[in-house]
């Protein structure tokens, strides 16, 4: 008895921080969803959301999304592979890590500079023959810029899946006479499967609601629904508008890991 009275003290600190910082702001934000610009009471929002301009803005950050989370896990599988057969990977794994702690806005101005027509990026152009290009506020900038900054977030769980896996099995499948394609594909990435799911999680859903990359990086021309909602409690007061755009956010991130969490099976 009196283990289980220790137990629920433990809980309600747990139980408060939830309650304060995680279902009231997700309230606050739904309650304001129903309020125009005016501050009357109305749908008006909803409506406006499903209209061409916000759905395009909604497709238009699932697909920056997708992209990044892409070539996020391309670079980011290859490299924890690599890691978990060399020596040392824990120092090889924290190296790949410490960028992670540097500020988002630090990062960021450095790659005005690097992207910049003066910079690093368009001085190693020149030097072989290439000539100048206009690389800052494009895309590619924004999608390059984007991928390193989450492939740390990406290595993270694949490697400690990977790390996990039990090495007599990728033996097997070798003395079955599997060759490596297969035994990848067939033992390596399925039991891995977690690891990426759980990088892919964490990649997706920032990345749709990125909204400083795309001022400074992108100059404001990809749009993202993040970009919206700092544009209409910032700059239009439509606080109404943007609690909605998020209201609608929340939904696509919890449907998102619905899919792609990991279903443990009973045995």
């Amino acid at each position: 008895m009196e283990n289980r009275v220790t137990r629920n003290l433990y809980v309600i600190p747990y139980a408060l921080w939830i309650a304060f910082f995680v279902i009231a702001p997700i309230a606050l934000v739904l309650y304001y969803s129903f309020f125009n610009i005016e501050g009357v009471l109305s749908l008006e929002n909803y409506q406006k959301f499903f209209t061409p301009v916000y759905l395009k803005m909604t497709l238009s950050s699932f697909w920056y999304a997708f992209l990044i989370t892409a070539f996020t896990l391309l670079i980011a599988y290859p490299t924890a592979l690599l890691l978990t057969r060399t020596r040392h990977k824990y120092l090889w794994l924290l190296l790949l890590i410490v960028p992670s702690w540097i500020n988002l806005l630090l990062k960021a101005y450095a790659f005005l500079g690097i992207f910049s027509t003066y910079g690093v990026a368009n001085s190693f152009l020149e030097m072989i023959g290439i000539g100048s290009k206009q690389i800052l506020f494009t895309d590619f900038s924004f999608v390059f810029v984007s991928v390193y900054i989450f492939i740390p977030f990406m290595i993270l769980p694949i490697f400690n899946a990977l790390n996990e896996l039990n090495p007599t099995l990728v033996d097997a499948a070798r003395d079955l006479g599997a060759s490596k394609w297969t035994t990848f594909r067939r033992v390596i990435l399925p039991l891995t499967m977690d690891g990426v799911k759980v990088g892919c999680q964490i990649v997706f859903i920032p990345a749709l609601s990125l909204f400083m990359l795309t001022r400074l990086i992108a100059g404001n021309r990809v749009i993202t629904l993040g970009t919206a909602i700092e544009q209409h409690f910032l700059v239009t007061q439509d606080w109404g508008m943007g609690s909605t755009i998020a209201v609608f956010l929340i939904i696509i991130m919890f449907l998102f890991m619905r899919v792609t969490s990991s279903r443990k099976r009973g045995i």
